[in-house]
């Protein structure tokens, strides 16, 4: 047996042509248990965009016991900004910063590495923190496609660590409240159940590939990805709208909203059947080098005949339901309806338009048809912070979004996807996580990697 400090060291990441799974190493193996009064030594993996709000947020754990040791990126032109963030954060303490992630996992005193890279790396990346005996908080989706987040699932349980995803609404207190009062019968039985993500955007144009710029390092950047030449309009950002790296809007902002219309609908399993249709609306496809769709519509079934509705508008649009809502959920259950936006929410009864429950409201009501009230929220310390706790504590299941709660809710913007990129009405087997009689959209469940970047079968 190993001592129980020891991480995997650097040759295993070279020799084992980096595939960090192919060890002996246990989940018995890994670290102790932290107390809740020892210091939480973490990476942040990514720094533009979405990772800006990592790195402020960990290192403004500083007086919690939260030291951010290390920053991340491929592209060395974020270091300096984001090491004064940091520092400014941790009384002038400053991060080291290193551009290849595998120096983040050879380091022994990491205790948990937070990712904000680009979709295409989140499972890789995870499961090499994993591997290395890392906890872990990625981004959503919480993977690029389905098969890759059944494997982040299988890495978590298999080595024992904490895996967070992104889904902050998990905690929000109000939104928790909007959640319990759902499941307590609020509206009644709750059948059907909508997300919307309304973001108009503008075309970003075309330009030529070049060579890529002295500080990225685009071999690693690309990754798992398939190999094409550097272009800036594929690059940071715009890689979202293209199917080798991104996810469109459906699978960028939508996870969220997916999220809690499975979680509103209490859902624990995948739907049994998935149709999608839409295009690129308003943008020439001479103009801008787009290939996911800017305007999507993708329609859900569960086994019980419940519906999921999601739609996506990239282009000029109204706003929905009373609270004029642009990205957020509405629910209709058997005795009313109910609106989530951003962390507010309100339910009516039946054909009332005037609320009878909901956020800020002093008198919130008895559930439509009976006397039992809703249960409180409980306080949200923050998913981040919620993401240290569990570190310390262990558990898994103290957790707002655990991977697996995660990878249920990803896999369903990735469903509508693949519906949308196939062109038919698709039955999908949850249990096994395929498609019945369709081997083209099997084919679009995971992707070729290219090595050595190669998400492995074996974890």
């Amino acid at each position: 047996m190993e001592n129980r400090r020891t991480f995997i060291k650097k040759s295993a990441l070279t020799t084992a042509g980096i595939t960090l799974g192919a060890t002996a190493i246990s989940a018995k193996s890994y670290g102790r248990i932290l107390g809740a009064n020892d210091r939480v030594n973490m990476a942040v993996i990514g720094l533009r965009s979405r990772g800006r709000d990592h790195l402020d947020s960990f290192s403004g754990l500083y007086d919690s016991g939260v030291f951010v040791k290390t920053v991340c990126d491929v592209d060395t032109q974020f270091f300096d900004a984001s090491i004064s963030m940091v520092a400014e954060n941790q009384k002038g303490k400053r991060p080291g910063a290193v551009q290849d992630m595998r120096r983040v996992f050879e380091d022994p005193e990491i205790h948990g590495v937070s990712i904000a890279t680009p979709n295409h790396w989140h499972a890789l990346a995870a499961i090499w923190a994993i591997q290395a005996g890392k906890h872990v908080y990625v981004e959503k989706p919480s993977s690029h496609n389905i098969w890759e987040g059944r494997k982040m699932v299988e890495a978590a349980r298999k080595y024992g660590r904490i895996v967070q995803v992104g889904f902050q609404n998990r905690s929000i207190s109000n939104v928790i409240q909007a959640m319990n009062f759902l499941h307590d019968g609020g509206i009644g039985e709750v059948f059907m159940a909508r997300g919307t993500c309304f973001k108009p955007r503008d075309s970003f144009g075309i330009s030529p590939d070049t060579e890529a710029p002295s500080t990225l390092d685009y071999d690693m950047w690309l990754g798992p990805a398939s190999y094409r030449p550097y272009n800036e309009k594929r690059g940071h950002y715009n890689w979202h709208w293209h199917w080798n790296t991104g996810n469109g809007d459906t699978g960028n902002q939508g996870p969220h909203q997916f999220d809690i219309a499975r979680w509103g609908l209490n859902k624990k399993e995948h739907p049994v059947k998935v149709q999608s249709m839409g295009g690129i609306f308003g943008i020439s496809p001479s103009e801008c080098s787009q290939e996911t769709p800017n305007t999507q519509t993708s329609i859900f079934e569960y086994e019980d005949g419940k519906i999921l509705e999601f739609e996506t508008r990239g282009r000029y649009t109204n706003a929905e339901s009373n609270e004029r809502i642009m990205i957020g959920n509405l629910f209709y259950g058997t005795d009313g309806w109910l609106e989530v936006n951003g962390s507010s929410w309100k339910a009516y009864r039946e054909r009332e338009e005037e609320p009878f429950a909901g956020s800020g409201m002093e008198a919130q009501g008895a559930a439509v048809g009976g006397d039992k009230t809703f249960r409180a929220a409980p306080t949200s310390g923050g998913h981040f912070e919620n993401f240290i706790d569990a570190i310390r504590s262990g558990d898994h299941f103290d957790l707002k979004c655990d991977i697996l709660e995660g990878h249920m809710s990803t896999a369903l913007p990735h469903l509508g996807n693949i519906a949308y990129r196939v062109g038919e009405t698709l039955e999908f087997n949850g249990e096994f996580e395929q498609f019945i009689d369709n081997s083209e959209a099997n084919m679009l469940l995971s992707r070729k990697y290219r090595h050595p970047y190669v998400v492995p079968q074996i974890v």
